[in-house]
């Protein structure tokens, strides 16, 4: 199983990023590239425990369409989006805020 981190560096409120990294607009909003949209489930506001989303999208040149569903959810520190139906066998997305001031 591969592990991918990246770390992103942000001078604002935990609250505030947990908030904006679980926006379905603002997601859609910075996904120009592939074109992805949310096309079933909550397909705007802020993302809760259980909610699914539908998104489809062009990846590697492929249209793909993936549902996951907010499986863990502690804000202002932790939530988790999980694959539910999707090209992959598993996918597991961790969204952490450690809170500190650097």
């Amino acid at each position: 199983m591969a592990i991918l981190r990246v770390v992103t560096m942000v001078n604002a409120p935990a609250a505030r990023c947990f908030d904006l990294a679980r926006s379905v607009d603002l997601h859609v909003r910075s996904a120009g590239g592939t074109r992805e949209a949310a096309i079933a489930g909550t397909m705007s506001g802020l993302l809760d425990l259980g909610d699914q989303v539908t998104w489809r999208g062009k990846h590697f040149g492929v249209w793909q369409t993936l549902t996951s569903k907010i499986t863990v959810f502690d804000r202002p520190r932790h939530f988790r989006d999980s694959q539910v139906d999707g090209a992959f066998a598993r996918l597991d997305h961790d969204h952490l805020s450690n809170a500190q001031t650097i």
